[in-house]
């Protein structure tokens, strides 16, 4: 199974790179399922309905959200109806939404799994102890799965990878907004990379405009952050799967620049 995982997408600049690059994407790497982070893909704060069935008709399969999902009201009308929206499962009981789900498509099946991080985040359950408790329940049906860990801290998000070894297919991080270095497939079999990225403006900072900011930073008064339009970065994870097993058998960083990617 080819999985493709699309970093954190950030307003109307990375909607635009990923219409515009998915094509491509999917002629090289023939992913059978694709995934996306799209809690920052309205205007940088949450995600609409409309913004998620875009996504939904350029081919992605499955959507998952972090700390910014309740920034759009709009969610708390069709998080509940949308099976292929997850947000993070370690938010309190009784939230709306689902924190995982499987997705299927091209003849495969995925289960996907959404976690938030507790360092440098606001107080949330243990990401460790509910991530193992649905692992562990998916495990009996499915070898294919894929952890999505909203996080800040690489630390807690290495740990989260040595912690789901072996038992998921896939651990990726996604929050940072910059892609690390440290892709790896672990001893147990785990597809592991601290963050996976963001699609949206290399010309801002982290996809905003840069002059807000520099002045929140600067003066540490108040700022309004908005989506740069400058010239967009795509980020993402490109992993094979043994589907007998569950494992990796090979991934790939995807690094591409508006004007300067190339498809070989």
């Amino acid at each position: 199974m080819n999985v493709l995982f699309i970093g954190d997408i950030v307003g109307n600049t990375g909607r635009k790179a990923l219409r515009e690059m998915l094509p491509s994407l999917k002629t090289k790497y023939q992913p059978h399922i694709i995934i996306v982070n799209g809690e920052n893909s309205a205007a940088g704060r949450g995600i609409t309905a409309s913004i998620a069935n875009e996504f939904f008709n350029w081919g992605v399969h499955g959507i998952t959200l972090g700390n910014h999902t309740w920034d759009n009201k709009d969610i708390f009308e069709f998080i509940d109806d949308e099976p292929r929206i997850i947000r993070p499962a370690n938010f309190p009981p009784g939230t709306p939404g689902r924190g995982y789900t499987v997705v299927k498509a091209n003849g495969k099946e995925l289960a996907i799994v959404n976690l938030q991080g507790r360092t440098f985040l606001p107080p949330i359950d243990c990401p460790f102890r509910v991530g193992e408790e649905i692992v562990d329940e998916l495990r009996k049906e499915h070898k294919c799965i894929l952890v999505d860990f909203h996080a800040e801290a690489t630390s807690e998000k290495i740990a989260m990878g040595y912690f789901m070894d072996g038992q998921v297919s896939i651990v990726v991080g996604t929050h940072t907004h910059v892609q690390s270095n440290d892709d790896v497939i672990l001893p147990g079999g785990t597809a592991f990379l601290t963050d996976a990225g963001m699609v949206g403006s290399r010309e801002g900072i982290l996809g905003m405009e840069k002059d807000a900011v520099l002045y929140k930073f600067t003066t540490q008064l108040p700022a309004r952050f908005v989506v740069d339009e400058g010239k967009w970065q795509l980020n993402g994870l490109f992993v094979e799967l043994d589907e007998d097993t569950g494992a990796a058998k090979r991934l790939e960083k995807i690094r591409l620049r508006e004007d300067e990617w190339v498809m070989s």
